[in-house]
């Protein structure tokens, strides 16, 4: 997947494409509708699928006070958009000069930079300035520079179970006959506000994760037995409630071509048994102690909630709650027969 990061730096021999355009923010499985339509014409099309996005997120320069935690940082659309098979992305950077751009002129650019053949969106995809444009416009600039609209339903096909292979194809088993959910990344937030990593992943389609560097704690994991991977929290991006989950630890491996991925019992929370501390993401790889991971770049993936944030009368009874605890996270990921997430 090649990777632009401004519309004035796309290579002009890249296209004709079909273009694709929004946040995307956790690329989630109204987006992946998008995102295989976009893939589908640009076959029927001879042409290039390419997603186009903002960084930061729009609202946080137009609304700051209503900006909502993120769901994935930038790196990890990125990673997931080539995932889904896409064949470029342009991040373009978003700021007071790109807010104040009228509606039509954001089109002709993205004409000069791309020459789509289609545009494939959101139904309710709004863009320039006081999100002026919408689909509608879309279609009528698109009747005179020679491109054709389509604006998709957010509805997706979401099944019972979390994770079948990413983007399956219309009609696959993996999706067929289950109920029609309207699918957001407000209704992902919610599901993570309430613990519920599980309906998240089923949302998403792939499974939620945290990324970051670990940083050196206070040792209290080590002291009890059980040592983790601490990653601090980020008040930009979204987390799960307060409490212990079943997941993965993906660690890069610089000796390897891929991550290696480690069973983990992850924390996620502020210590209230040994008084509050800075909130964050705390994950004990099961059955190892030898794990030299400080300054290391790590992702946090939760697969299943154990139980919430909870204090107790002594430290003997928080080792004993943990040891039950890391039972549990071995059992939920012995059952996870979900495909390992992208």
């Amino acid at each position: 997947m090649q990777r632009w990061t401004d519309l004035t730096g796309v290579d002009p021999r890249f296209g004709p494409t079909v273009v694709t355009i929004g946040v995307f923010d956790g690329v989630h499985r109204g987006h992946q509708r998008v995102l295989a339509r976009t893939r589908e014409l640009a076959r029927e099309h001879g042409a290039r699928s390419v997603v186009v996005t903002f960084d930061p997120h729009p609202a946080s320069v137009v609304r700051p006070e209503a900006v909502p935690p993120l769901l994935a940082t930038v790196e990890r659309r990125l990673e997931l958009f080539e995932a889904y098979g896409m064949d470029g992305v342009v991040v373009v950077p978003f700021d007071k000069e790109r807010s104040r751009e009228p509606a039509e002129e954001f089109v002709r650019e993205l004409v000069r930079a791309l020459r789509p053949v289609a545009v494939v969106v959101g139904d309710d995809f709004r863009f320039g300035h006081k999100a002026a444009g919408n689909v509608d416009l879309l279609r009528t600039l698109g009747a005179e520079l020679g491109f054709t609209v389509e604006g998709l339903a957010r509805a997706a096909k979401v099944p019972s179970t979390a994770d079948p292979a990413p983007d399956p194809a219309p009609g696959d088993a993996a999706t067929a006959d289950v109920p029609v959910d309207a699918v957001s990344s407000t209704a992902v937030r919610d599901r993570l506000a309430a613990g519920d990593v599980a309906g998240a992943r089923a949302l998403l389609g792939h499974t939620f994760r945290v990324d970051g560097v670990v940083v050196e704690g206070a040792h209290r994991g080590r002291e009890l037995g059980f040592p983790t991977a601490n990653v601090p929290s980020s008040t930009a991006l979204a987390l799960p409630a307060d409490g212990v989950y079943a997941g993965w630890l993906r660690v890069a491996d610089v000796d390897a071509p891929g991550p290696q991925v480690f069973p983990a019992a992850i924390s996620v929370g502020t210590n209230p048994q040994f008084g509050n501390e800075p909130r964050r993401v705390e994950s004990y790889v099961l059955d190892r102690d030898d794990l030299d991971l400080y300054g290391r770049p790590v992702a946090v993936e939760f697969v299943d909630r154990v139980r919430g944030q909870e204090t107790y009368d002594s430290v003997d009874a928080l080792v004993t709650q943990i040891r039950a605890d890391v039972e549990r996270v071995r059992r939920l990921l012995a059952a996870d027969q979900a495909d390992r997430p992208v």
